[in-house]
């Protein structure tokens, strides 16, 4: 098996790294040639001088560029596919890239990805795998995909590219917005550095979000914010509530701040299949980010 990746980024070194380990043949390329030339002997991995030579004679292609980039890179690529290839991105929205795909991309198949993790990823087990077909053909590899993955511990979901954006809003794009304001805030703080050394496991939580967020590329956030569907109406959502939250906190009535809390959990146990096991989830979390 021999597979393309076009983007030496960090998620494309990445899975270089996974699919040499996994016995596969490995090209590697990017327009960023100094990069390229140390990565060749770094991992000791074939190079492309493009990326259309690079998908020459490969079995599978994965495209690990950024979206601001990821037309250019398809279009490139485009009349070089043939049939009996797929082709594979790693976009963290699906609707967008896979239109592209099919625009530009008239042999072989194409299938959006999303793994939904990062460059720190020691794996793929128990990480979270997105396949997005939009036909059968498509349908009937991302189940082949997915057989793969979960024979090495992923947790692998099928959905549409519309359905993976609207989940991305809540799961990616909101926790986005939220850890960057809550850094904003935080930063302001004239001993913000002291309150690090004190804090406690829901503290430990908070600032690392926000510095995570803060920390990431900007180019992620801005895809997130601009492309993932209905972003607006779910941070007005939230600015809305924490206002209704500040409301009943200057109320100082610890009976109505009761009565809310109540009320949010009894939408949990409404929203959860397992209410018992989101305690379970939530403690974990807290423990990992004690540690």
């Amino acid at each position: 098996m021999r597979i393309a990746i076009l983007g030496a980024g960090k998620m494309g070194v990445w899975f270089a790294k996974f699919f040499l380990k996994e016995g596969y043949s490995v090209v590697l390329a990017d327009r960023k040639k100094e990069k390229l030339a140390k990565l060749k002997n770094e991992l000791r991995v074939e190079t492309a001088a493009d990326f259309a030579e690079a998908v020459q004679g490969a079995d599978k292609v994965l495209i690990c560029v950024s979206i601001s980039a990821f037309e250019s890179v398809v279009k490139a690529i485009g009349s070089s596919i043939r049939d009996g290839q797929v082709v594979m991105d790693i976009c963290s929205i699906k609707e967008k890239p896979v239109k592209i795909m099919h625009d530009y991309i008239k042999q072989g198949l194409v299938l959006g990805t999303h793994p939904v993790f990062g460059p720190g990823s020691k794996g793929v087990e128990n990480k979270a795998f997105v396949l997005t077909p939009t036909n059968k053909r498509e349908a009937e590899f991302a189940e082949g995909f997915k057989k793969w993955l979960e024979t090495r511990k992923a947790r692998v979901f099928v959905l549409t590219p519309k359905k993976h954006d609207e989940l991305m809003s809540v799961v990616l794009g909101f926790p986005h917005f939220l850890g960057l304001a809550a850094c904003d805030t935080l930063v302001e703080q004239a001993d913000y550095a002291e309150t690090k050394k004190v804090a406690g496991t829901t503290y430990r939580m908070l600032f690392t979000l926000a510095e995570v967020t803060a920390l990431e590329n900007p180019e992620l956030f801005s895809s997130l914010q601009f492309n993932l569907p209905d972003m607006d109406k779910i941070e007005n959502l939230f600015i809305e509530k924490a206002r209704e939250w500040l409301n009943l906190i200057k109320q100082k009535n610890p009976e109505v701040v009761a009565a809310k809390m109540e009320q949010l959990k009894s939408k949990l146990k409404q929203t959860s299949r397992d209410y018992e096991k989101s305690y379970e989830i939530m403690y974990k979390m807290l423990e990992a980010a004690e540690n």
